[in-house]
């Protein structure tokens, strides 16, 4: 069976990867000088395991008219976790307030789905980003920039400049599944590919990664949702 695959090759990295994103994309991500030979052993020495991945209930195909929620009052948006209804006031705010409820003016309506999407990725770089430097440091793991950025098929990632990047989306699931994430992340500062020593250090840091790992795969598609 023909497996296909997408190549991303950098000058920067010194070993071969393979990852199988949620949308089912296989992804080789190799060095500059990798020939073209070994990218193909490599997949085929992994062919087991990538099969098995693409199986695995939280990949899945984007659907071709998701089901997504509307910027009415009465609706309700996840936040840490939790559901808090969403209303529109006349008031003369300028931005979206939070007081147990989302408080969204009717001047940024217009903006639809956007309106929350800025006070998310606020509250995301304020809430996520000191965390990371937390744990990098009880993990004593040194990275060279974390950002908050707008990603599809993935809740974090680990670059190989040492950059950790993390899904703003991420800000609507409960604080266990986001330190889940960003161990996870930092843990590939320590061990590249995801091995018994990958996952050894990831529990001894969060307890609850069978919980969080659980939480993602029922919620994911929630969470991509802009609202």
């Amino acid at each position: 069976m023909e497996l296909a695959y997408t190549i991303k090759r950098s000058d920067a990295r010194r070993k071969l990867t393979i990852t199988v994103e949620r949308d089912r994309s296989v992804v080789v991500h190799a060095p500059r000088d990798a020939s073209e030979e070994t990218i193909r052993q490599a997949v085929d020495a992994k062919r087991q395991w990538i099969y098995e991945k693409l199986q695995h209930p939280q990949k899945y195909q984007e659907l071709p008219h998701p089901p997504g929620k509307e910027l009415v009052n009465g609706e309700s948006v996840l936040y840490l976790g939790r559901h808090y209804q969403i209303e529109i006031v006349e008031d003369d705010l300028d931005e979206v307030q939070f007081s147990h409820r989302f408080l969204v003016p009717t001047s940024l309506t217009a903006k639809r789905k956007g309106a929350l999407r800025d006070w998310y990725t606020a509250r995301a770089n304020e809430k996520i980003l000191p965390r990371v430097a937390q744990y990098a440091s009880l993990l004593g793991v040194e990275f060279k920039q974390a950002k908050i950025v707008n990603s599809r098929y993935r809740w974090g990632s680990c670059t190989v400049k040492n950059n950790i990047n993390l899904n703003w989306r991420l800000i609507k699931a409960p604080m266990f599944v986001i330190d889940y994430v960003i161990v996870h992340e930092l843990a590939h500062l320590i061990e590249a590919n995801h091995t018994s020593q990958f996952w050894n250090i990831v529990r001894t840091h969060v307890p609850k990664v069978e919980k969080a790992r659980a939480w993602l795969i029922e919620n994911g598609q929630v969470l991509e949702e802009d609202l």
